[in-house]
């Protein structure tokens, strides 16, 4: 059995940092929110475990389940310019009764 020391649990800590990219904003995050949801963007290599350890590490809540969606990128044409949306993965956080995740507040 390896042994924790102070820096394993600093490298934890930025590894948390790693997969989750920002919190996600909208009206309907906010809507999920009041019945104990939260949505976050995260690397699309990012696994549910991963992405449970690094909420339950960076927030100090208990994760109860974690559900990921791909958006896939999308040709978009703005002023006559084409450009190419990029792909995002998107992890809807659902916490423990009784907890919540104030995203609108930097960590």
């Amino acid at each position: 059995m390896i042994k924790k020391t102070k820096t394993d649990k600093a490298v934890a800590a930025a590894d948390a940092y790693d997969v989750i990219v920002r919190p996600v904003i909208t009206e309907k995050a906010m809507k999920s929110a009041e019945s104990g949801q939260a949505t976050f963007l995260v690397k699309p290599e990012a696994t549910k475990a991963q992405i449970k350890r690094a909420i339950e590490g960076v927030f100090g809540v208990k994760v109860v389940a974690v559900n990921t969606l791909r958006q896939a990128g999308k040709q978009k044409v703005f002023r006559g310019q084409k450009g190419v949306r990029s792909e995002t993965k998107k992890a809807i956080v659902t916490l423990e009764k009784g907890q919540s995740i104030d995203v609108s507040q930097g960590v």
